[in-house]
């Protein structure tokens, strides 16, 4: 070794003690700095990070720094210090790397559940689909239609059958009996005999007794008031009543349904069944009434034709149904029915016609901006009170 040779434990070169690193990447920017370029060499690191030589050094110092860059891993470049804290490993920089890069897709992924929504199907398709829609939206749900014809087919049933009970009753008796003009009996019947049997033969259309009711009725002489043919007739009569009241009381019920359902369900559902209930009603009480004043005997022969057998309900003129219902009295009866459920029809159908108001509709005559009328109001009116301030 010469006098020229520069010794390492000497160095020319001052380095200052201040508790700094000695390099660049043992300072925690220089390891974030390397964890985000993890490829770049320890060597690189080491030679980027060295401290620049200061001015006016010579090449001793150069060749003192030398021997840093070929020190092994653990010991210090000078002399006196401590072993020197290395970079990470390259396991650690593998591992940081695979924690730090997005996962790769694989070549034959499995599609996702709502992949399908990205692809817009094709334009015939979605108007088919928009066509469903609209026209789901605008269709009515088909109960309150059902409820509504329910109705306005049972109201006239239930109004004839009504008004049949009203006439089929001891009141209605007296006052044919009582009302002048009546025919009253050639074979010896007074009206208060007449009121007494008649009712027997009223009361029992209504009531639950067997035809024994009226077939062991007799005359002061003690011969049967009526005869078998007569009572026979009565109780197919009885029949044909109580299925009239059974079925309408059934449609009593269907219809309190009904309206029960069209009063959440529909908004004017009850009146519109009603109002058709009417109509139809008025209907048939014109029609059948224009057949009873053209041949009322035909008319009487054709409907007891529909609802009793043929030769059941003729009898000679001095039988007992004939004495106390004469054709006068089946007359007035077809004129009380037909009044009663007309008088009825039409004050249904005025109580329900289809007014703007129970539709909902605003006025013929009413504005039909009357929120900017409002407004314009209110603006002249404030600036009247501004202007009778200032």
């Amino acid at each position: 070794m010469s006098d020229k040779t520069p010794n390492p434990s000497e160095p020319d070169v001052e380095i200052d003690d201040d508790g700094e690193p000695a390099f660049e990447w043992m300072k925690p920017a220089a390891k974030a700095q390397s964890r985000q370029a993890p490829s770049a060499s320890p060597a690189a690191a080491a030679d980027s990070a060295s401290p620049a030589k200061p001015a006016g050094a010579g090449s001793a110092p150069a060749k003192a720094a030398a021997p840093t860059k070929s020190a092994e891993p653990g010991k210090s470049a000078e002399p006196g210090k401590g072993p020197v804290k290395q970079p990470e490993s390259r396991a650690d920089r593998k591992a940081a790397e695979a924690a730090g890069a997005a996962p790769e897709p694989a070549l034959f992924a499995e599609p996702l559940p709502t992949s399908a929504l990205q692809v817009r199907p094709p334009e015939a398709e979605v108007e088919r689909r928009n066509a469903e829609r609209e026209l789901a939206a605008n269709a009515k749900p088909v109960a309150p239609r059902v409820f509504q014809v329910l109705l306005g087919v049972f109201y006239p049933v239930v109004l004839l059958v009504l008004a049949i009970r009203a006439v089929t009753s001891p009141l209605f008796l007296w006052v044919e009996y009582n009302r002048p003009g009546f025919p009253g009996d050639g074979y010896g019947f007074s009206t208060d005999d007449r009121m007494s049997y008649g009712s027997y033969a009223v009361d029992y259309l209504s009531n639950w007794a067997a035809p024994r009711y009226l077939g062991d009725l007799v005359h002061e002489d003690g011969t049967k008031l009526f005869k078998d043919s007569e009572v026979a007739h009565m109780a197919d009569v009885k029949l044909v009543m109580l299925a009239s009241f059974g079925a309408a009381a059934l449609m009593v019920v269907i219809g309190i349904i009904a309206m029960l359902y069209l009063r959440k369900r529909s908004t004017g559902g009850i009146r519109r069944g009603l109002f058709a209930g009417s109509i139809a009603t008025l209907v048939v009480i014109l029609a059948l009434g224009t057949l009873g004043v053209l041949g009322w005997q035909q008319f009487f022969t054709e409907f007891h034709r529909i609802f009793f057998a043929s030769g059941t309900w003729t009898f000679a003129m001095d039988d007992t149904l004939i004495r106390l219902f004469p054709g006068q009295f089946w007359m007035d009866a077809g004129i009380a029915i037909a009044a009663l459920v007309f008088l009825a029809a039409l004050l249904t159908l005025i109580l329900t016609w289809p007014t703007r108001r129970r539709r909902g509709l605003p006025p013929r005559n009413a504005p039909k901006d009357t929120g900017t009328d409002a407004d314009e109001s209110g603006a002249a009116t404030k600036d009247r009170d501004a202007g009778a301030k200032a």
